[in-house]
């Protein structure tokens, strides 16, 4: 297909002002003829075909149209699309240096024009990485600390693709080697983050500050850490850079080393004298964070070189962190090492839980890291140092491993809810739902009789008045809701709890059930109310309007004075299978 040099493109327009209907012919980028009608005084349009044209032989390199279209119309030279681009850019950006020679002979002064992103023809070309256009440019009185609009100059650019020439070739032009982007990091920055040494060599050698901090207060340093460079950490070392440098939260680059668990770079600091005792503004140090995120190496090598006195200060231990993420290698390694078991959270860092937790193992509890509450166990971790018994918390996780944990180590299986005042055992208020789990309580010796102990007895009870968060607490496994904060000041009893909208359904079971673990009791007027016409009314009729067999009452009287703290160890006795089983079970 025939193509039109620009000249004959020109020459076949003449403009009239009585030609207001004459055809105009333009040609495409492939060459074809295309029919438009518009009036032949029309300059505006014209005008923008042309910079159409020109963009399109800038684009494709074609040199003869460029310099044909610059003497015929060299206003499109400077004419701007929607983004700012002028040719220059275009050319630029192809990497079409020829082109670019040509527009700037006619133009000169277009050399650092920029686009709406403040980005100049000479970054543009760095950017693509086509070093003829950059030299040309440079040669041409490009500016080479003109940066864009997040302040990235062409050598920052140069530096992020790594371009060891292009480096070279700018600061040989003298391009600034500290000026910062919108972040405040310097090409340095970016040299580091790739790892390059070359470039930071050549970069070091034309004046660049060796810890320049960011908006962030984060050194070149702290990138190579954060990165896992080790050989730009290397290098900036053998430069003297600051290993001991915090970030403005505080982080140093130990800490981030032992966050991102970099063992050889942790190893690396430690042995230029980095000072692991450090605290962030959260006040943790190193070994907290490594024993969070279980980086056991790590934990082995900060472990010697941390201050005790310092983890105290800080209000709370590694051990806390370990516990709570379930890192049980770690805590392992910790309670190897040392580290107190029974070691509590400050009280500002206590408050900031609804149920003042403070102890590493209530962390595992609540977390349902089991082996890691295990190893806390048979260390010695006391069961009583919390607001709130762990045991509460496993029983509304529902977490009958963990139960039977506790209970094997001692915890109080009759301990209370502190945010209600109730005597009834706390275990049992928070699983009446969960029968399995009720039955190993009772068979441990939680206080069935407590749900029978009503002050009203017989008598009419008042309109039932309730707390709304109680009647949650019995039906959903939010943890959260065991909190420290004062008790009610009536006290609730069972048979309120069980009539509530969210446990009626559940009466007729558990009342069953709880009769297998009492001797003769007397049903209040509200329970027999509530159970009477449900399925289990007849069996709980019988056990608890009749008098109790003496086996079923000898086989209870026996279990108490065994003890509570004692019924985990019936098995072992040396007595008959028949009678462990007998005192083992309810006589039904």
């Amino acid at each position: 297909m025939t193509r039109f040099s620009y000249s004959e493109y020109l020459s076949q327009f003449r403009y009239g002002g009585n030609q207001s209907n004459q055809t105009l012919r333009k040609l495409s980028s492939d060459g074809r003829r295309h029919v438009d009608r518009r009036p032949a005084n029309d300059i505006t349009s014209e005008r923008a075909e042309d910079v159409s044209e020109i963009v399109l032989a800038t684009q494709r390199g074609d040199v003869q149209s460029v310099n044909e279209i610059s003497v015929a119309a060299p206003f499109s030279l400077m004419k701007e699309n929607k983004d700012g681009w002028i040719p220059l850019h275009e050319a630029a950006y192809h990497g079409q240096s020829e082109c670019i020679k040509a527009l700037i002979k006619v133009q000169p002064t277009s050399v650092d024009k920029r686009t709406l992103q403040e980005q100049t023809a000479l970054l543009l070309a760095v950017s693509g990485q086509h070093l003829s256009c950059v030299q040309y440019l440079l040669q041409a009185g490009a500016d080479p600390d003109i940066s864009s609009k997040n302040k990235e100059t062409p050598l920052y650019k140069a530096c992020e693709r790594e371009n060891v020439e292009m480096v070279r070739l700018l600061l040989s032009f003298g391009a600034s080697v500290n000026q910062r982007c919108s972040r405040g990091w310097t090409a340095l920055h970016e040299a580091v983050l790739r790892d390059n040494t070359e470039i930071c060599e050549m970069l070091v050698r034309a004046g660049a500050i060796i810890n320049p901090p960011s908006t962030c207060s984060i050194t070149p340093l702290i990138v190579a850490v954060q990165q896992g460079c080790v050989e730009a950490l290397q290098y900036l070392i053998m430069k003297g850079a600051d290993v001991n440098m915090q970030t403005c939260d505080g982080t140093t680059a130990l800490y981030e080393a032992s966050k991102n668990g970099h063992r050889k770079i942790a190893e690396l600091l430690l042995s230029h004298n980095t000072d692991a005792n450090k605290p962030t503004k959260t006040g943790l140090l190193p070994l907290h964070i490594a024993a969070q995120n279980g980086h056991q190496e790590i934990v082995s090598l900060l472990i010697p070189v941390t201050s005790r006195v310092r983890v105290r200060n800080s209000g709370i231990s590694p051990l806390h962190l370990s516990a709570q993420y379930n890192r049980d290698i770690t805590t392992a390694m910790l309670l190897k090492a040392g580290a107190d078991v029974n070691a509590t959270l400050s009280h500002s860092r206590s408050m900031q839980y609804a149920d003042h937790r403070s102890t590493a193992l209530y962390f595992a509890i609540a977390n349902k890291s089991i082996k890691t509450a295990e190893l806390l166990l048979k260390a010695g971790a006391n069961l009583r140092l919390d607001p709130i018994s762990p045991l509460l918390t496993a029983v509304k996780q529902g977490c009958a491993t963990t139960v039977n944990l506790l209970l094997q180590h001692g915890a109080d299986i009759n301990t209370r809810v502190p945010a209600y005042h109730s005597a009834l055992p706390g275990a049992i208020v928070l699983c009446l739902n969960d029968l399995p789990l009720l039955k190993c309580l009772l068979d441990n010796g939680c206080d069935a009789r407590a749900c029978f102990r009503c002050i009203y007895g017989g008598r009419p009870h008042p309109a039932q008045d309730i707390t709304e968060s109680f009647d949650i607490i019995t039906h959903t496994t939010d943890i959260s809701l065991l909190t420290c904060t004062e008790p009610s000041v009536r006290n609730i009893q069972f048979c309120e709890l069980i009539s509530t909208p969210s446990m009626c359904d559940w009466a007729g079971p558990i009342v069953d059930l709880l009769l297998d673990y009492v001797g003769n009791v007397q049903l209040c007027a509200r329970l027999i109310e509530l159970l009477d016409g449900q399925q289990e009314w007849p069996s709980i009729k019988s056990k608890s309007l009749s008098p109790r067999s003496l086996m079923h009452l000898c086989r209870l009287t026996i279990r108490h004075q065994v003890g509570v703290s004692r019924l985990r160890s019936l098995d072992s006795l040396p007595l008959p299978d028949r009678l462990l089983q007998y005192l083992s079970l309810p006589c039904l």
